[in-house]
C-alpha cells in the first residue's frame, strides 16, 4: 500500500534530493542528480525497489516532525513505550561527493532501533554488490554507481541488504553517512556528521536570512522558498519542476509524466517570486539558464529542457515498476519536449522582460536572440499548437497560447521603445493589432460572457486567468470579469480549481485528473485583480491549509480523496503560493508588475552574483598516472622546492 504522497519529506543538496517517509523510509532517490536514474525507487513500488529505512524495532505510539526554522533539515521524533528518539536527515553539502546522513538521537528513555539499507540502482532494476571495506564501512558497487555506507555500529549483509539492530538511550547518538561517487574513483572520504550538521545548518539560515519575506504569510512564503531552493540545480541555475517522476494526476490512471526538467512556461512567475523576495542570484541564475537553454535556431526551441539545457528527453517506460497506487505507465524522459507550443515564445519574453525592469543587465547578444525569437513568432502564430498544458490530443488554436504571442510582441516594442534596443518595432506593432482582434473575434463567447480554451469552441480552461495579469486585458474589463466568474461556475470543484474539463477536451488520454494547484492560486490572484479581496484571501487561506504539515504541496489536490496528487513537491505550486501572498500583500503586486507597461517593478540594488552553493564539501583526489620520479616523491617535492 503506497504512503500518502504528502506523508513525505524533502531533504536535498541542490543537486538532487530524496523523500522522506513518516515511517523513517527514504523511498525516491536519485543519484547525483535529479535526472539520474533512482537508487531508491520505492516510492514507485515497494521496499525490493530501493529503500532506507530507519525506525524503532516496534511500532511508535507517536510520530511527529519538523524542519528545523529556516532550514532544510528534517527532524522526525518516534515516541515508544520505553522511550524517544529523533531522527535527524539532511544531504551535505555537496563538493565533488553527495552525502545523505542520518543522525539518531536519544530524547528519553531507552530505545531499540532498526535500519534497513536496501540500494539498488537503475529504478529498481539492479542489485549491487556489498563489499565490507573496514569494520565501520560497507562497499556498494554496480557498474558506474558507488555508495559507501559508514556507521559506528555492527552492520551485517543480509539478501542483498545492510541491516543493523541498536539501542539508543538519552543523550546518545549513532550516525549514518551515505555517500555517493563514481565507482572508477577512490571512495569519498568519510564526514564528520557533527560538523557536516552545523555546516548544513549555517548554509540554510544564512541563505534564508537574506530573503525578503516579512508579512502575515512569512512562514509559508520562506518554506516555499527553500523548497525552489533545494529544487534547482546549483551548478547551473536550472530549476526542475519536482524531484520526482510518475505520481499520478489521477490514482490508479495514466496521467504519469516526469517532472524532473526545467519549464519555460513556468519561467515569469518564477522569477517574479524570486525577485520580490529579494533572491537575485537565484533569479539572475534563473534568467541565464534560459538564455543558454533555448539559445540556437528559433524554430528549434523547446517547452522544457534537461537541468544543463539537453534537449534530448526520450520517453520510455519502466515496465517492472508497478507505479504508485498502480499508477501505470510509469514514464522516464517526457515526449511533450518535442510539442510545438505557441505560448512559451511570449512566456519567455515576458521573463527578459521582467528582468530588465528588475535590473538584471543582460548582454547585446541575449537581445538579438529574443528578436529572433520574436520573428519566428512572426511566422508561426496562426498555427494550431498543443497549448500550455501540453495537450496529447490533437493541436488547437488555443486562446491563451494566441494571448503568449501577443506578449511577445508587445515585449518587443516596449524593449525597443523603453530601452532603445534595434528591432522592426512597426511590424511588430501592426502583428500585435491582429493578433489581439483575432482574439477578440473568435475566442470570445458573448453568449456567456467569457473567453474559451479554443476559438469557436466551448470550453474553457484556467490559463485564461492569467489574461489580465500579461495586460492584454483590463482586470475589470467586464469580458475579464464574465471569465472569472464562468471559470468559478464550470472549472471549480468544492473550492479548488481544475485546468480544464477532461472529459469535455480531447487531451488524448482517459478522462480524470485533480485540481491543479496553481491554477487555484491564480483564482486567488484573479479576485485581488478585480477588487474581490475578501474572496482571494479566503482561497489562499484554503490552499494553505492542504500543504503537508512540512508545508510541502503536489501538483494538484484530489478533493474527494483529501489527498495531494502529482508530482511532489511541485514548484510551480509553491512559485504560484509565493506571488499569491504577495499580491495579497504588497503594495506593489507581481501581477501588476507583469501586467503594466510602465516599467513598475521590484528592482535589484546591486549586481547579482553567482548564487551560493550549499557548500565545498569534501574533495575527491583525481588519480594520475605515475612518472619515474614519483619513487620517491617527498624527495621529488623536496628537491624542486630547493631548486625554486
Amino acid at each position: 500500500m503506497s504512503a500518502p504522497i504528502e506523508s513525505y519529506g524533502l531533504i536535498g543538496d541542490c543537486q538532487t534530493a530524496a523523500l522522506v517517509g513518516l515511517d523513517g523510509s527514504i523511498d525516491w532517490l536519485c543519484w547525483p542528480r535529479f535526472d539520474s536514474d533512482a537508487c531508491f525507487a520505492a516510492l514507485l513500488g515497494d521496499a525490493s525497489h530501493g529503500s532506507w529505512r530507519i525506525a524503532p524495532a516496534t511500532k511508535p505510539v507517536e510520530v511527529s516532525r519538523r524542519y528545523r526554522p529556516d532550514t532544510l533539515i528534517l527532524e522526525t521524533i518516534f515516541k515508544t513505550d520505553t522511550g524517544t528518539v529523533m531522527v535527524i536527515d539532511f544531504m551535505l553539502p555537496r563538493g565533488h561527493a553527495s552525502d545523505l546522513v542520518r543522525i539518531v538521537r536519544g530524547e528519553d528513555g531507552e530505545t531499540a532501533m532498526e535500519m534497513e539499507l536496501r540500494p539498488r540502482f537503475g529504478y529498481g532494476s539492479t542489485t549491487p554488490w556489498i563489499g565490507r571495506k573496514r569494520s565501520d564501512s560497507l562497499r556498494v558497487v554496480a557498474g558506474p554507481d558507488m555508495m559507501v555506507l559508514r556507521a559506528p555500529i555492527e552492520q551485517r549483509i543480509e539478501d542483498a541488504a545492510i541491516r543493523a539492530s541498536f539501542r539508543v538511550r538519552k543523550g546518545e547518538t549513532v550516525s549514518f553517512d551515505l555517500s555517493y561517487g563514481p565507482s572508477h574513483l577512490p571512495a569519498p572520504r568519510k564526514t564528520e556528521c557533527g560538523k557536516a550538521l552545523a555546516a548544513c545548518e549555517r548554509f540554510w539560515r544564512g541563505w534564508t536570512a537574506d530573503t525578503k519575506t516579512s508579512g502575515p504569510y512569512e512562514e509559508a512564503i520562506r518554506r516555499s522558498l527553500i523548497t525552489l531552493k533545494a529544487l534547482t540545480y546549483a551548478p547551473s541555475g536550472g530549476i526542475v519542476a519536482a524531484p520526482t517522476t510518475s505520481l499520478p494526476e489521477n490514482a490508479g490512471g495514466e496521467r504519469n509524466w516526469d517532472y524532473r526538467y526545467c519549464w519555460i512556461r513556468d519561467s515569469t512567475l518564477t522569477l517574479l517570486a524570486l525577485m520580490n523576495a529579494g533572491v537575485y542570484d537565484e533569479a539572475a541564475a534563473w534568467r541565464d539558464w534560459l538564455h543558454r537553454a533555448v539559445a540556437g535556431s528559433p524554430d528549434e526551441m523547446q517547452i522544457m529542457y534537461g537541468i544543463l539545457g539537453e534537449r534530448r528527453l526520450t520517453e520510455w517506460e519502466v515496465d517492472w515498476l508497478p507505479g504508485y497506487l498502480g499508477s501505470k505507465p510509469v514514464r522516464i524522459g517526457n515526449a511533450a519536449h518535442r510539442q510545438f507550443q505557441l505560448d512559451v515564445y511570449g512566456e519567455l519574453m515576458d521573463t527578459f522582460a521582467q528582468a530588465r525592469k528588475g535590473g538584471l543587465a543582460t548582454s547585446e547578444s541575449a537581445w538579438a536572440l529574443q528578436a529572433g525569437l520574436v520573428e519566428h513568432v512572426a511566422d508561426t502564430w496562426q498555427e494550431p499548437d498543443s497549448g500550455i498544458w501540453e495537450s496529447r490530443g490533437p493541436p488547437r488554436h488555443y486562446t491563451f497560447s494566441k494571448v503568449m504571442a501577443w506578449v511577445a510582441f508587445d515585449r518587443a516594442i516596449k524593449a525597443v521603445e523603453e530601452y532603445g534596443l534595434a528591432g522592426d518595432v512597426d511590424r511588430w506593432r501592426a502583428l500585435r493589432t491582429t493578433v489581439c482582434e483575432e482574439i477578440h473575434a473568435r475566442a470570445f463567447d458573448h453568449d456567456r460572457n467569457t473567453f474559451r480554451a479554443a476559438y469557436e469552441e466551448p470550453t474553457l480552461d484556467a490559463s485564461l486567468l492569467l489574461m489580465a495579469q500579461t495586460g492584454f486585458i483590463d482586470a475589470h474589463d467586464p469580458r475579464y470579469v464574465g471569465t472569472v466568474t464562468a471559470i468559478e461556475r464550470e472549472l471549480m470543484t468544492d473550492g479548488f480549481v481544475r485546468r480544464y474539463n477532461t472529459r469535455a477536451i480531447d487531451d488524448g488520454l482517459h478522462p480524470g485528473e485533480g485540481a491543479f494547484l496553481a491554477c487555484s492560486f491564480w483564482l486567488a490572484d484573479a479576485y485581488c485583480s478585480i477588487g474581490r479581496h475578501d474572496d482571494g484571501r479566503a482561497l489562499f487561506e484554503r490552499l494553505l491549509a492542504i500543504r503537508n504539515d512540512l508545508g510541502l504541496l503536489a501538483e494538484e489536490y484530489d478533493v474527494s480523496g483529501k489527498r495531494q496528487l502529482g508530482n511532489f513537491p511541485q514548484a510551480f505550486s509553491h512559485v504560484s503560493l509565493i506571488n499569491t501572498a504577495f499580491n495579497l500583500t504588497r503594495a506593489l503586486r507581481p501581477s501588476d508588475q507583469r501586467a503594466s507597461g510602465d516599467g513598475s517593478s521590484v528592482r535589484t540594488d546591486r549586481a547579482p552574483r553567482a548564487p551560493n552553493r550549499p557548500g565545498t564539501g569534501p574533495k575527491v583526489a583525481t588519480p594520475r598516472a605515475r612518472t619515474p620520479d614519483d619513487h620517491n616523491g617527498k624527495r621529488s617535492r623536496r628537491r624542486h622546492k630547493t631548486k625554486a
